[in-house]
């Protein structure tokens, strides 16, 4: 008789948290929206302090309206829940009939008959509260919301809009000719466009080459875009 150690299984499958979630929101923009500006303005002027001024504005701005839409966002999905699972509670009380053939339709939908999924349903009523929370992620489709959702997700979009955007103004801060500053800019912005498109294809099993060739062709079309307008009308 052999002594088989069977190896212990695991599954690396990536949780998309909301927090990274948030993260990619506000670096996305962050990395995007600044960058577009300070290229546009370095077309227009050549004082690299007032794309630095402009572009520090811009920061400000945007991170402040990403992260108010995030807290917003999060407080209406919060909200929505709140109130979905009152009406679920008076549901499974004054309509056991109708929540009892919705289990069944869940069930169905895997292949499992209702003889089969009888004891689960008789379980699940058995224990109310267990009764509604299946109900809501399995009819509603929706997930209790973290505790102070809504300001962790203001503060995480609006840092990283800040971390983001710090990029590509960098070199104007360094720099005191604004045509290097520029070169250096694209240059950085490019690298970090791509390392974060790389990181996050990654980890949502896109693929890190796919996913930081589509955002660093983004970022420097936008870039490209504002700069060519910026030209364009300053010698129109």
């Amino acid at each position: 008789m052999h002594d088989v150690t069977r190896a212990p299984h695991s599954e690396a499958h990536f949780q998309s948290t909301e927090a990274v979630r948030d993260i990619v929101i506000g670096l996305s923009d962050g990395l995007t929206v600044p960058f577009a500006l300070a290229a546009g303005l370095s077309g227009a002027v050549s004082n690299a302090h007032l794309v630095v001024l402009a572009g520090l504005a811009e920061i400000a701005a945007g991170s402040i309206a990403m992260g108010l839409g995030g807290y917003l966002a999060a407080r209406g999905d919060a909200e929505h829940y709140a109130a979905e699972l009152v009406r679920e509670q008076t549901e499974v009380v004054t309509r056991p009939d109708d929540e009892a053939e919705e289990i069944y339709e869940i069930f169905e939908q895997y292949a499992v008959s209702r003889a089969a999924a009888t004891p689960v349903l008789e379980a699940l009523q058995a224990n109310p509260a267990a009764y509604v929370d299946f109900m809501m992620r399995f009819e509603l489709g929706l997930e209790r919301p973290a505790a102070n959702r809504a300001h962790r997700s203001a503060l995480t979009i609006a840092i990283s809009y800040i971390a983001g955007g710090m990029v590509p103004l960098l070199p104007y801060m360094l720099l005191a000719d604004n045509a290097s500053a520029l070169r250096l800019s694209v240059a950085i912005t490019l690298v970090a466009l791509a390392t974060f498109g790389g990181i996050k294809g990654r980890l949502v099993g896109t693929g890190a080459l796919r996913s930081a060739v589509q955002t660093t062709l983004i970022g420097g079309a936008a870039a490209a875009a504002a700069y060519g307008l910026a030209r364009l009308l300053n010698h129109a």
